[in-house]
């Protein structure tokens, strides 16, 4: 994987002044081992140098983003989960407390998502995943020229809305400061020991469109055990981004963490 940013391609997209389109070309990364078998030589490629080099990235992000003093939560869920509507009412609370917030949006194709937070007068950075192969994950390698677009030392948060998948995205690391993964009552209680490494690598686990909650039958309690029986130090919030519920203590919640990071830097 080349981590020259020079080969990124960065296209301005249309009128939409508030956000950039990215479109990257990866270089397959791998490394060869002869193995005999049989009396037999045969060749097998392995992938790892690709998480190897995007951990790097990954570290680079982190130093970055503790220079400007940044907060970056990485979103990642199913799709249709709730992450877009989500940040249409979380954005403007913290931006009531005086935070600077600013968006990457990730997607296979279209920029329907980054139009939704347009009003919200926010940088936005569209990442669609299409032009190289319609990944279901944003790597560091897409994040690092999205951040390069973004005036970091003015912004106090920058969540990430990665692809909508319970899988891939849980096995790149974005740089992120924070992880997050959004589960609705309707995906029901098994999906955190179906999908462990999800919620193992998130610090926060949001049940979400819990206004739901009396059309359904889904016992709550379980799906909390569910979550904790995977990742005992998971904090967890129910939300109702509808109705607001549960989205004072999640903002509170990264306030306290950004307030925290702050104390330790200094």
């Amino acid at each position: 994987m080349n981590s020259d940013r020079s080969n990124y391609d960065t296209e301005e997209h249309g009128d939409f002044n508030n956000y950039k389109n990215y479109s990257v070309n990866l270089s397959e990364s791998s490394v060869r081992l002869r193995v005999t078998q049989k009396d037999q030589i045969m060749e097998i490629k392995i992938v790892r140098h690709v998480l190897e080099a995007n951990d790097k990235l990954a570290a680079e992000i982190r130093q970055r983003t503790a220079n400007s003093k940044t907060i970056l939560v990485n979103l990642m869920s199913s799709p249709g989960s709730g992450k877009t509507t989500l940040l249409e009412k979380l954005i403007p609370m913290l931006q009531s407390k005086a935070y600077k917030i600013g968006v990457i949006e990730g997607d296979i194709t279209t920029t329907m998502d980054a139009e939704r937070l347009q009003p919200l007068n926010i940088p936005i950075v569209q990442i669609n995943t299409e032009p190289f192969g319609g990944d279901c994950h944003l790597g560091a390698e897409v994040i690092m020229p999205a951040l390069d677009s973004l005036d970091l030392a003015n912004l106090d948060f920058v969540f990430i809305e990665n692809v909508g998948n319970l899988v891939c995205p849980a096995e790149f690391d974005t740089g992120a400061n924070v992880n997050v993964v959004v589960l609705s009552v309707t995906e029901g209680e098994d999906k955190p020991l179906k999908y462990p490494l999800m919620f193992r690598v998130c610090q926060l686990a949001l049940i979400s469109k819990t206004d739901l909650l009396p059309y359904l039958n889904l016992n709550l309690d379980l799906l909390r055990q569910n979550m904790l029986r995977i990742n005992p130090n998971l904090t967890i919030f129910p939300i109702s981004a509808q109705r607001g519920g549960g989205l004072v203590d999640l903002q509170n919640w990264l306030i306290g963490y950004k307030r925290w990071i702050s104390d330790v830097a200094e």
